[in-house]
């Protein structure tokens, strides 16, 4: 006949306790564990964050484009003769569309 173990009882059921420290222990690791994860999620979603906004926002703008701007705000900001035969001129834009808010404001225009 097999041995059985000491701590098996007739009755049907175990009569040493739980062992708490072994409970305590795995607790504990699982909750500095835990602890430790959400410390480098944290990091890490910063460090993104962070980089995202250097390159969406702070990071420096190409020169093509500072020129590219630069020509199109001289554009709407000047005058010019394009073609003085045609009676062809540019003007800032403020000021056309002043002079086009007046020419409406008087009524409809015949063409």
């Amino acid at each position: 006949m097999a041995q059985e173990p000491a701590s098996y009882s007739p009755s049907g059921y175990e009569k040493r306790d739980v062992n708490i420290r072994l409970i305590v222990l795995v607790t504990v690791v699982c909750v500095a564990v835990i602890v430790a994860s959400l410390f480098w999620i944290k990091s890490f979603f910063t460090r993104v964050t962070e980089e995202t906004v250097y390159q969406m926002v702070l990071k420096p703008g190409s020169l093509t484009l500072k020129e590219l701007r630069a020509h199109e705000d001289q554009a709407l900001s000047t005058y010019q003769i394009i073609d003085r035969s045609k009676g062809i001129y540019q003007i800032p834009i403020d000021s056309a569309m002043a002079i086009l808010a007046r020419e409406r404001a008087r009524g409809p225009v015949s063409r």
